[in-house]
C-alpha cells in the first residue's frame, strides 16, 4: 500500500510537470491570431474545459500508473517506455500545434499519444482489473482531442 501510495505521488509529479512543460510552449497559443482564425469543430469545448479535463485525467491516470507501477512485476521495463513514451508525445503536441502552427504533425502526435495509450489499456488490462476505469479519461479525452485536431487540419 506504501509503495502505491508513493508511486502514485511520483507519477502526479510527473505527469503535472509533463503538463507544466507543454504549457510553457503553448505561450499566447490559444489566444494567437492564427489560432482564432482557424476553423475549429462545432464540438470544441470551451476554454477552461480543456485546463479541467486534463487536471482530472492526469489524477486518474497517476492513480492507474501508481498502481502499474507497484504490480507491472517482470512488465517493469515495458511499462517505463510505454511511460515515457506518452509522456514525451503530451509534451510534444503543445510547441508542434502551438508555437509550430502545424495541425498536420500535432495530428500525428496526438494520433501516437491515442495509440500509445491504447496500447498500455490492452496490454495491461488484466493485470490492472478494475484500475483500467482510471485509464479511461484519458483514452476519451484524447479520442476528443484528436477529433478536434482532425477538424483542424482538414479545414484549414
Amino acid at each position: 500500500m506504501k509503495k502505491s501510495i508513493f508511486s502514485t505521488f511520483l507519477f502526479l509529479l510527473l505527469n503535472f510537470a509533463a503538463l507544466a512543460i507543454g504549457g510553457l510552449f503553448t505561450g499566447n497559443g490559444v489566444s494567437s491570431e492564427w489560432y482564432q482564425n482557424l476553423a475549429k469543430a462545432p464540438w470544441n469545448p470551451p476554454g477552461w474545459v480543456f485546463g479541467a479535463t486534463w487536471t482530472f485525467v492526469m489524477i486518474c491516470f497517476s492513480f492507474y500508473m501508481g498502481h502499474l507501477w507497484v504490480n507491472a512485476g517482470k512488465h517493469k521495463k515495458l511499462v517505463f517506455r510505454w511511460y515515457v513514451s506518452q509522456l514525451l508525445l503530451n509534451i510534444a503536441w503543445n510547441p508542434v500545434f502551438f508555437y509550430a502552427q502545424s495541425a498536420d504533425m500535432g495530428l500525428l502526435v496526438i494520433v501516437g499519444l491515442l495509440l500509445n495509450i491504447l496500447l498500455i489499456t490492452i496490454k495491461f488490462s488484466r493485470l490492472q482489473k478494475g484500475w483500467t476505469l482510471a485509464i479511461l479519461p484519458y483514452l476519451i479525452w484524447l479520442c476528443i482531442a484528436t477529433s478536434l485536431n482532425a477538424y483542424i487540419f482538414l479545414y484549414n
